[in-house]
């Protein structure tokens, strides 16, 4: 073997264990090491069983060879908030300690049934909507946070301890962690998995969220959930030379930290260098109401999610959950239908404007992952992640920059609802060039 197990990607994993080349037992083991020897810095896992692992790399590795799915034995790490057969499903919360469903939420069965070794539970914040963060530390400095809510996830890719993992996103909580991780993630569609058998928070938002080391690792995932374009892409790899490239600052750049301001220009210049068109995008002055109407619908879905919770442990959520609850913001139901409508509206505008480029590019974070500084372990600004969630695109997040303390900064690349094929061949080529932005994801 050329490179230590726990490096191989999802894509290398499959050509090997399919052919048996490789036993997935012993891919299993190779994992377990690595976030045995790396658990007490990283702490990306709440739930992670080596016995209850081995048994299931023994029942794949008995598959007979004809009868191998295209994810056979890739370990999958899955968000806390997800149901799995078995592993504890507890949400970060000490109202489900120890809860089990015994069932595994769709976007999990999909996997499974595709010959994944589920290899267990990531960390989240509680009920993946709190601004206190988890144990997990950045994986490429333990003082900084490795974001959220998908925290667990982001690390474990970006730590080598399994090659994906699933996490979700209602504001910022796939692509925000990828960036400070430094690994990619698709925010896919809203709904284009299904949200079956995970902890509700927003309905107009949760979507669930794919992160991997490469391109070809989301490609694979993107195939395992039938994410198909109604126009398949050209099977050529994508040339930039004469592509088309529209950088959306949004209305949050104002929040943009001296390190995203530079990387932006360079961005720039390496895409123009490689050929490419690229232009300013100012979006129409009605986008600019998108925060407010964001946080309207997720204080009110918020409410009608927690109640049940509320009511039967009050005493026992966090104090974020229960403004929810309580609307603490006194959001009307007027505003509520404001947003919805107003939203609704803007969808098939931002479709529209990104129909005119081969992808728009945008913020995936304010800078570098936060300095954890107290108690509240707080996760990073989403501020930029919010719009495009509640707009329904598909996002990508492309690392390829450092900022001035030598950690990872992203930047995303946006598309029309429902063309994740597309984005996704585009994010392969301009990750090339973005590579000279000095991200590189180190191989302990």
């Amino acid at each position: 073997m050329s490179k230590p197990l726990h490096q191989l990607t999802a894509t290398e994993v499959v050509a090997l264990t399919r052919t048996g080349k490789l036993s997935v037992e012993d891919y299993a083991k190779a994992l377990i090491a690595r976030c045995e020897a790396r658990d007490l810095s990283v702490r990306a896992w709440v739930s992670l069983e080596p016995a209850v692992i081995l048994a299931s790399a023994r029942a794949l590795d008995a598959v007979p060879a004809d009868q191998r799915g295209p994810l056979h034995g890739v370990a999958v790490g899955v968000k806390d908030v997800f149901y799995t057969k078995e592993f504890k499903t507890q949400f970060f919360s000490p109202i489900y300690k120890d809860h089990h469903a015994h069932t595994d939420a769709a976007a999990v069965a999909v996997l499974r049934a595709q010959g994944a070794l589920i290899f267990g539970k990531t960390h989240t914040t509680e009920f993946a909507t709190c601004q206190r963060g988890p144990p997990t530390c950045n994986p490429h400095d333990a003082t900084r946070t490795a974001g959220g809510s998908s925290s667990g996830s982001g690390a474990a890719v970006g730590d080598f301890q399994v090659p994906i993992a699933i996490g979700t996103q209602t504001g910022g909580s796939t692509i925000r962690p990828a960036s400070y991780n430094g690994v990619y993630a698709l925010k896919p569609t809203w709904n284009a998995i299904s949200r079956e058998g995970f902890k509700v928070y927003s309905i107009t938002c949760d979507t669930v969220g794919l992160y991997a080391r490469s391109v070809d690792d989301l490609e694979l995932l993107v195939s395992a959930y039938a994410l198909a374009d109604d126009v398949p892409p050209p099977p050529a790899p994508l040339s930039l030379a004469g592509a088309k490239f529209g950088f959306v600052k949004t209305h949050v750049w104002p929040k943009a930290e001296p390190a995203l301001v530079r990387l932006w220009d360079d961005a720039k210049a390496y895409l123009a260098a490689a050929g490419a068109v690229v232009e300013d995008v100012a979006l129409p002055a009605e986008f600019d109401g998108l925060p407010t109407w964001h946080r309207d619908i997720l204080h009110m879905e918020g409410q009608s999610s927690f109640l049940p919770d509320h009511i039967a442990h009050p005493d026992l959520l966090d104090p974020w959950v229960t403004k929810h609850v309580v609307n603490d913001t006194k959001t009307s139901r007027a505003e509520q239908l404001e947003a919805y409508d107003r939203i609704a509206a803007l969808r098939p505008v931002i479709d529209g404007i990104a129909k005119r480029y081969t992808a728009l590019v945008t913020p995936s974070v304010t800078g570098e992952a936060p300095v954890i500084v107290d108690d509240m372990r707080f996760t990073g600004d989403a501020s930029f992640n919010l719009m495009w969630s509640v707009l329904h695109t598909p996002v990508v997040n492309v690392p390829g920059f450092v900022g001035d303390n030598g950690m990872p900064i992203g930047l995303s690349l946006v598309a029309p609802r429902y063309h994740e094929q597309d984005l996704l061949r585009t994010a392969k080529a301009v990750s090339a060039v973005f590579a000279q932005g000095g991200w590189k994801l180190e191989k302990e």
